[in-house]
């Protein structure tokens, strides 16, 4: 009996730890401390009163690339011209597919001409676990009050077809433009898609 109870309560201890863990839009998005490509440290904190916009990446997914055709840029033009911090998270483990070093992580930044703010690495999983990120692309937007607004898929065709990003409903590009006016994207939650992502 006494096992039983054991049992049942180390579940509800990580049921429970599990429910805090996962990030919810409406609430305080999840702290981290990450580096990026040229070695300096980031953490949430830092872009107090700043929108922010997390985007998983994986330069070898073809998801990634079909958005990279132009798409990806042109939304990371348009949201640091209004002023938000862009950070291009690399949660691909050391070995696995889409792990890079700062320099190459660099050279893709610029002969792809995209304008993050900042590439992060995220070796370890520990941020993309906090934000229960599943693939690449997976995106999230940050208030400048620290509020997670939105996270879920860039568009509404889960294809990796470059002519598909043009009849997509754009999810991301939408919620951006309904909180740089101060209001709640519609929809806050859409379904991600892309690779999984290499932890």
């Amino acid at each position: 009996m006494k096992l039983r109870q054991l049992v049942l309560a180390a579940s509800a201890a990580v049921f429970s730890l599990g429910l805090a863990a996962a990030p919810q839009v409406g609430a305080p998005a999840p702290d981290f401390t990450v580096v990026d490509s040229k070695g300096n440290s980031h953490s949430l904190k830092d872009f107090a009163g700043k929108n922010v916009v997390l985007e998983w990446t994986n330069h070898e997914c073809p998801f990634v690339v079909k958005h990279y055709s132009g798409n990806m840029q042109a939304l990371q033009a348009e949201m640091k011209l209004q002023g938000a911090v862009w950070l291009s998270v690399i949660s691909s483990a050391p070995g696995k597919q889409g792990h890079v070093s700062g320099a190459k992580a660099d050279e893709l930044t610029a002969s792809r001409g995209a304008m993050p703010t900042a590439v992060v690495f995220d070796e370890t999983g520990v941020m993309g676990k906090a934000y229960d990120a599943k693939t690449t692309p997976h995106m999230y937007l940050i208030d400048k009050a620290g509020v997670l607004q939105y996270m879920g898929g860039i568009d509404s065709i889960p294809s990796a077809k470059v002519d598909d990003i043009a009849k997509a409903t754009p999810h991301f590009a939408n919620a951006a433009s309904a909180v740089l006016k101060g209001k709640k994207p519609d929809p806050a939650i859409s379904k991600p898609y892309g690779c999984s992502i290499k932890y």
